[in-house]
């Protein structure tokens, strides 16, 4: 069964149970944040996110940040290519909005952190990824209303199936995606967190810094999966197959061959600034 639902293109991939920090300024996401308040604050404030494959991020967060000033323009369909269906990709993630608060200066800082797992080390950047500040001006929020400083957790993966630019913003038509645990996945689960472990201490090294002491890890197979790939330093279209994988089984699989890869690769790089092994493509998508 497929519904309609707003849709928030990103320049990274959001995944159950992350945190998602966003400042929203440009005029179509104001008001895609204003019909979300006027919904009940016990009713779940849903949008989609999708990672932009083909096309620049308009809502910028910590990840993901574009490299010069987004696209202005008042149209939803402003910024990406003309084939919307191609310009995203076709498994996302629901956000619901637990805070939406409305800014009142004129100017309002990027909110540090891309996507970052509640209560679990990965938090932005869980591997020691640092976070940077960063400042737009608010050239248009006096226009037609204020920016909103928003938090939102992923809850459910969706595939889209079509886009609706009717609207003053993007509406998607989904189809919310189960999340099946596949053959082996406890197995598989304790096997990804050693090499997560191996993966935090080696990039701890690289950095010349030391790895905080009593982090818990969660054990449930999908939340680790999740974790690992949201804290894992990945590009973005690495990160999008591990969203889309058809069960939890498959998806740690595939990160245990990432993280020993990782691992290695690390290993024999030289001690590097954070910056430079945080770093994400600037342009994978």
């Amino acid at each position: 069964m497929t519904t309609a639902l707003p849709l928030f293109p990103l320049n990274s991939v959001l995944f159950p149970g992350l945190v998602l920090p966003l400042n929203i300024f440009e005029q179509r996401y104001r008001a895609l944040m204003r019909d979300l308040l006027k919904i009940p604050e016990d009713t779940p404030r849903r949008f989609g996110v999708v990672a932009i494959r083909d096309g620049r991020e308009t809502a910028q967060t910590y990840k993901g940040l574009p490299e010069s000033a987004p696209p202005h323009g008042a149209e939803p369909t402003a910024g990406f290519g003309p084939d919307l269906m191609a310009s995203f990709y076709s498994v996302g993630c629901i956000a619901d909005a637990s805070t939406i608060r409305e800014r009142t200066g004129a100017a309002g800082g990027i909110t540090p952190g891309g996507p970052a797992a509640q209560g679990a080390p990965g938090a932005a950047g869980g591997t020691g990824a640092g976070t940077d500040d960063a400042s737009v001006e608010e050239d248009e929020a006096s226009a037609d209303g204020p920016g909103y400083e928003v938090l939102a957790t992923g809850t459910t993966r969706f595939r889209l199936h079509s886009v609706d630019t009717g609207g003053p913003y993007l509406m998607g038509e989904i189809e919310e995606l189960p999340e099946e645990e596949g053959d082996g996945a406890g197995a598989l689960a304790s096997g990804v967190l050693r090499a997560f472990r191996g993966y935090q201490k080696r990039l701890a090294s690289a950095r010349e810094r030391t790895l905080a002491a009593g982090q818990e890890l969660p054990d449930d197979p999908s939340v680790v999966s999740y974790l690992v790939a949201a804290a894992t330093i990945l590009d973005t279209p690495t990160k999008q197959r591990l969203l889309q994988a058809p069960d939890t089984a498959t998806r740690l699989a595939d990160e245990l061959k990432l993280l020993r890869r990782e691992t290695a690769v690390i290993g024999k790089l030289p001690s590097l600034p954070a910056a430079d092994l945080t770093r994400d493509p600037t342009n994978p998508n």
